[in-house]
């Protein structure tokens, strides 16, 4: 279906929310925040507050519930834009550290053995697909780009120096989290799990899908997309009961578990092993205490997947 919609100005935007019931008690403030923010990312703010449509799907009518004020997306707005600053705070922490451990463990048998397949499981070295190349092979060719797109200083320094390739501990800085998450994955499993146990994790396997699962959320941080009540697509696997009885109320509920809720515990969990005199827990917390209530109480905390009494929980302690 051809996309035909005209292009409107920033006022004309303002007066369609208004005919669609949209209150607005400041209308140049509401135009500026529209030329600012952008009417396409506030939509997804104020999505909540539209009517049902008529009908068994859940679909979104245009107008707006009676009552609605153009605040009430704005703030949830507002609230979304911090909830990412602290998220990326933690993940800057988590990402630098895991680093570390990577390139402390395969370090010190090669100076260079992320290019070696000799210390990576056998199915992300094995070759697939059309062009025989395996899954480390894709990693060392998105490793080169990062390389060839630097523009730091010590990386400058390391290539006019000594020439390629550089020293694990040296190309570690210029990973990003998803270059990082997908070498550890390819880890043999021994590797992983001893990695894993630092941080409380016994299987590598399910600590794998929680850097993935982190990545993801990195990537929509970054983005500056909308992450309060995000159905979170790249799911990571839980720890047995025995293994996590923090997290146990998320085991055998789908529902939470693709809910973010359960992502900023994960945080919460990593954080507490390496930065554990960090208050970033009781920022975290102050925040939350802080969402938006709206004109007609239709958001709230549970649309972000948080159980009752989270607050309380030993993890937020």
């Amino acid at each position: 279906m051809p996309y035909n919609r005209p292009w409107i100005s920033f006022a004309d935007q303002l007066q369609q929310l208004i005919d669609r019931g949209l209150e607005v008690t400041d209308q140049a403030s509401a135009v500026s925040y529209l030329d600012r923010i952008g009417y396409y990312r506030l939509s997804g703010y104020w999505y909540p507050f539209r009517e049902n449509a008529p009908g068994r799907n859940p679909v979104k009518a245009d107008d707006f519930v009676v009552g609605t004020h153009f605040s009430d997306a704005l703030n949830l707005y507002v609230f979304d834009k911090k909830l990412r600053l602290l998220v990326l705070d933690a993940l800057e922490r988590i990402e630098v550290a895991i680093r570390v451990d990577l390139a402390h463990l395969l370090g010190e048998r090669d100076t260079f053995a992320y290019k070696d397949p000799r210390w990576f499981d056998g199915k992300f070295v094995r070759p697939k697909g059309r062009q025989q190349k395996s899954d480390h092979d894709r990693w060392l060719e998105r490793y080169e780009r990062l390389v060839g797109r630097s523009k730091e200083t010590f990386i400058k320094h390391y290539k006019n120096k000594y020439g390629l390739p550089l020293p694990f501990w040296v190309a570690i800085e210029i990973w990003d989290f998803g270059t990082m998450s997908m070498l550890f994955a390819g880890m043999k499993g021994k590797d992983r799990n001893r990695i894993g146990a630092k941080y409380c994790v016994p299987d590598g396997h399910v600590f794998s899908t929680w850097l993935r699962s982190l990545n993801y959320l990195r990537n929509l941080c970054a983005h500056h997309s909308r992450l309060w009540n995000r159905n979170i697509v790249d799911q990571a696997k839980l720890p047995p009961v025995a293994d996590a009885r923090e997290l146990a109320s998320f085991i055998g509920h789908p529902d939470q578990i693709a809910r973010p809720f359960l992502y900023f515990c994960l945080l919460q969990w990593l954080m507490r092993e390496i930065c554990p005199n960090s208050h970033w827990h009781v920022r975290f917390k102050e925040h939350l205490r802080n969402f938006p209530q709206d004109s007609n109480r239709i958001c709230s905390l549970t649309q972000m997947g948080c159980p009752q009494g989270w607050e309380n929980w030993a993890l937020w302690q």
